[in-house]
């Protein structure tokens, strides 16, 4: 397989097409998805297990952090196991581990961390900590081995990252280059869409709830404010979901039932209309060549449709099965780090708090 982009850090010019093949096991323990994954070149996926814990949270209406360590734990090493079966490779096969190093909840990073640190403390193979956000981002880079070969992001890249508790954007110049133009203020747009699903009594996790809602509903019903941020690419959710709470409140009073598709729908097109517009002005802005989405929400298929109907840029967007945690996208950040020699040593820690742009 050969690559035909070159990466650069500090003014180092390394050409892909100079480095021999590399296999990375990544493992991802960052919430309540205990996964692991097996990346060839960046790319290549060869295996991915995903243990959820889904199942387990909905009965508190979101992830309890204690049980999901103590279900990570649980999980940790069958899932290392299979996903090597499944690629039908061992150990020996593999050139470094990766792992989530952070964000996240820090009782199910550490577990993560630890499997990580014995794998590479028993078979001598490097370790390359990995921010799950960059993660995200590199899931665009991910395709099935055995699928026809998908063309790579080109950059400069416009990448809008959106998931449960981030929603940014960024410039992306080259690998591990990011350029933060603006962020979310208060609620990311996956947490946005958590609560205003209790709002209307939707089942957890909120994100799907309310997509699958929406289909049903009107998405003009309700004329829910956007907001806009003005000169800036920063975002606010806070609003929209105060307006839900006042609009729901205020139906209660008048009838018995609410119309609940209708509000779901309206929701969720204000929320797709502000992502959408600052995304596109950005990438014009700052002379993008592509755009990237991704991250939790990016697996909204109002969300996907609205990038895909636009015909001024091309747009990358993970399959369904790698929008949420997963990680086959820690491998491929990883093996993107492990080619400019990014090498952590057996002390290093998590980082719950870790921005993207801290690395």
């Amino acid at each position: 397989m050969n690559f035909h982009c070159e990466l650069s850090l500090a003014g180092i010019i390394i050409s892909m097409t100079d480095l021999s093949p590399a296999r990375i096991l990544a493992i991802e323990t960052s919430c309540d998805e205990t996964a692991c994954a097996i990346v060839e070149n960046g790319r290549a996926l060869l295996s991915s297990v995903v243990a959820s814990q889904m199942e387990i949270h909905a009965r508190y209406g979101g992830v309890y952090p204690e049980v999901a360590s103590r279900q990570h734990v649980l999980s940790v090493t069958p899932v290392v196991e299979q996903a090597l079966a499944q690629a039908h490779l061992t150990l020996k096969d593999i050139d470094a581990i990766a792992v989530t190093q952070g964000p996240g909840l820090a009782g199910s990073l550490v577990v993560g961390m630890n499997m990580a640190k014995g794998l590479a403390l028993g078979s001598g193979l490097p370790l390359v900590g990995v921010n799950h956000l960059e993660g995200h981002l590199y899931s665009a880079w991910v395709y099935t081995a055995d699928d026809p070969v998908p063309p790579e992001p080109q950059f400069p890249l416009m990448a809008l990252l959106v998931s449960g508790g981030h929603t940014e954007l960024n410039l992306m110049t080259d690998h591990l280059t990011y350029q933060r133009l603006g962020a979310t203020l208060d609620d990311a747009a996956g947490e946005a869409f958590d609560k205003v699903a209790r709002l209307l009594e939707l089942p957890y996790p909120g994100g799907p709830s309310i997509q699958k809602s929406a289909e049903e509903g009107d998405p003009r019903r309700f004329n829910f404010p956007r907001s806009w941020m003005d000169g800036t690419y920063n975002f606010s959710f806070s609003g929209v979901k105060t307006a839900v709470l006042y609009e729901t409140r205020e139906l209660k009073k008048r009838s018995a039932t609410l119309p609940i598709p209708d509000l779901a729908a309206s929701f969720q097109q204000a929320v797709v209309d502000v992502l959408f517009k600052k995304t596109m002005e950005a990438a014009r802005e700052y002379g993008a060549k592509e755009i990237l989405v991704a991250g939790g929400v990016s697996a909204n298929r109002a969300l996907r449709q609205t990038f895909r109907a636009q015909t001024e840029f091309p747009v990358h967007i993970p399959p369904l099965s790698l929008c949420t945690d997963n990680a086959a996208m820690i491998a491929s950040a990883g093996y993107f780090r492990h080619a400019l020699g990014h090498v952590s040593d057996m002390n290093m820690d998590v980082f719950p708090t870790w921005t993207l742009n801290g690395l």
